[in-house]
């Protein structure tokens, strides 16, 4: 068993759509859980359907969501207080500093973040490789293991099958309810992955009832 869990992503929403069925499981089996949660996605296009936030008003929105799903997931949440949209041109080494600074307080030992080149959108590419970086710098004997999720549509073919994969359909009440507590992004999101329906549930359930990830090799 985990003895803590540290999930690592850029932005609000990125645990509910990429781990939260994960997290989910390893809440039920007692495991502490810690979100660190790089910005406030204020930067987002997604201002809700019907809209209800503008460009002033979403951090402070985002914010509150992100409150929101975390108690949905029962888990810690830290801040880290980053700028959405510019994690790729902040400082690699300060950012892994930062981030291991975290993790050796946290003494985790389950790392879940995105792999690095894989994940689309360049602040989760930036911050998964910040977090490599950091836990390559923890001492061996206590370092953390790593893992990352792959996003991009060539994954599988570039990286090969994941080794790690989670079927969360047990957990998927409490998935779909953290991804509607990001009011803002919930709709928009889910919409987008299929034309054929308006039901978000049968959407999120086809495309996201397993989660997958690859355990880093250092």
């Amino acid at each position: 068993m985990e003895k803590h869990v540290v999930v690592i992503y850029p932005h609000p929403d990125d645990e509910a759509f990429g781990a939260s069925g994960t997290i989910t499981k390893f809440r039920e089996e007692g495991v502490p859980v810690t979100y660190l949660c790089g910005t406030l996605g204020e930067m987002g296009r997604n201002m809700g359907n019907p809209t209800f936030a503008n460009r002033e008003t979403l951090p402070e929105i985002r914010k509150k969501e992100l409150i929101a799903a975390c108690k949905v997931l029962d888990v810690d949440l830290r801040m880290l207080g980053y700028r959405d949209k510019t994690l790729e041109f902040e400082s690699r080494d300060e950012v892994a500093e930062h981030l291991k600074s975290i993790l050796l307080e946290i003494e985790p030992s389950l790392v879940i973040t995105h792999y690095p080149d894989h994940a689309v959108h360049p602040d989760h590419n930036a911050l998964g490789a910040a977090v490599i970086e950091a836990v390559s710098r923890m001492d061996e004997k206590t370092r953390p293991t790593v893992w990352a999720q792959a996003i991009s549509r060539t994954y599988e073919e570039e990286l090969g099958k994941p080794d790690v994969e989670m079927n969360i359909l047990p957990f998927f009440k409490k998935k779909m309810a953290t991804i509607l507590a990001h009011q803002t992004q919930a709709q928009g999101v889910l919409g987008s992955m299929s034309q054929t329906t308006d039901d978000l549930e049968a959407i999120a359930k086809e495309r996201l009832g397993t989660e997958f990830f690859y355990t880093w090799k250092f």
